[in-house]
């Protein structure tokens, strides 16, 4: 295969400084050579600069060059590469996203190791996080016979070898179109179950508690584990409403989540199975664009031990997730979904990207996605969104 029908790869390497850019590409503009592709990647002062040119360039060309990066201290090698591979050839490219409270050499090396056996190669590895080693993204590519399948299912085992979390999502324009969050409130977005807190104010925290943790674990129905907890603050004053608000405190990272989403265009909504007298300040406090939960019906000042209105369960979560989506007129794999409990499953599921965050056992084990930091702004990396950007916005 002669050079026509090749490119060449210009890499750069030396010291970083203003200028060097500009140099190189002029010299190329100026000896009229087309530019296929750039890219460049400075780490703690030292510069990595490529170009790619066609292969069928003059040799005077490459002599400017090697003079070029003498007189600007740096280094540069020439290589000829192969004709790009065809689309079919690129057709699987995927992103991986590794979160931990610090990413060792072990984890990368591990995780190599997978992408190499599942039949995939590592395109580009980036930092996500700033202030320490918890999050990086591997884009990866792999032919017609790479296995997806595999590559997902061995990734995730680094969860429990390196207690990392992991998302394979495919790369495209599908994973940074996403448009809507819909999350739900207790244990997520915040950090109480606000039952449980009425419950202990009202004095009936045990026999609350145990109904809460079997109908979070899927043991017991939702609805008449709600309907059944309800009864027990029955004679309760309104006014506990209020003490529980003052309790409430937001999952860490929930305040820099929002902000971000908001100033990038999403839409945020709390979709909650507890109750919409505590869920209204927090979508006030944050400016959420959407709310819904339980109804508690108020008789004289006091909690009746009823519902008003239809419960927002496992199904009416769904339900309501897809009709934001028709509101918003975006498709269900623009929509992000975020959840801890068993009545969050069928959210998760009809989300483009599903998240079980700090989620009960059953839920991680079913959920596409699932997230164990306790810093809620985490996910921002899911989307390919570093501490940079978001410190920016």
């Amino acid at each position: 295969m002669d050079a026509h029908s090749k490119a060449i790869l210009i890499t750069i390497q030396g010291p970083d400084k203003p200028g060097i850019t500009a140099e190189i590409a002029g010299l190329l503009a100026a000896d009229g050579v087309p530019l296929l592709d750039v890219e460049q990647v400075t780490v703690r002062g030292r510069l990595s600069l490529n170009f790619l040119i066609p292969g069928q360039v003059d040799r005077p060309v490459l002599m400017n060059l090697l003079w070029k990066a003498r007189e600007l201290g740096v280094h540069v090698d020439f290589e000829l590469l192969e004709p790009e591979a065809t689309a079919s050839e690129r057709a699987q490219c995927w992103a991986i996203t590794l979160l931990a409270a610090d990413l060792g050499a072990g984890v990368l090396a591990d995780a190599a190791a997978m992408i190499r056996d599942a039949g995939f190669n590592i395109h580009k590895i980036g930092r996500l996080s700033e202030r320490s080693m918890a999050s990086i993204e591997l884009l990866v590519r792999g032919g017609p016979d790479a296995d997806a399948k595999r590559l997902r299912t061995t990734l995730l085992t680094l969860r429990s070898g390196h207690h990392c979390d992991v998302a394979v999502q495919r790369e495209g324009l599908t994973r940074r179109s996403k448009r809507l969050v819909v999350m739900d409130m207790d244990s997520t977005l915040i950090q109480q179950e606000v039952i449980d807190e009425l419950a202990r104010l009202h004095g009936v925290m045990d026999q609350v508690s145990d109904l809460t943790e079997r109908a979070m674990n899927g043991e017991f129905p939702f609805d008449a584990s709600l309907r059944a907890r309800v009864r027990l603050l029955a004679g309760a004053p309104v006014s506990i409403l209020h003490e529980v608000q003052a309790l409430i405190e937001l999952t860490p990272g929930a305040e820099e989540l929002v902000r971000v989403l908001k100033r990038i265009g999403y839409r945020i909504a709390v979709i909650s199975g507890g109750f919409i007298e505590v869920v209204e300040p927090i979508q006030q406090r944050l400016g959420l664009d959407y709310a819904f939960a339980n109804r508690l019906e108020v008789r004289d000042g006091h909690l009746t031990g009823e519902l008003v209105g239809p419960i927002v369960n496992k199904q009416r979560k769904a339900d309501l997730l897809e009709s934001l989506a028709q509101t918003e007129r975006i498709a269900l794999d623009q929509v992000i979904a975020i959840g801890d409990g068993a009545n969050d499953l069928a959210m998760l599921e009809r989300a483009g990207l599903g998240i079980a965050f700090n989620a009960k056992r059953i839920v991680q084990e079913q959920a596409d996605y699932a997230i164990n930091q306790r810093d809620l702004s985490s996910i921002l990396y899911l989307l390919g969104i570093r501490d940079a950007e978001a410190m920016a916005v």
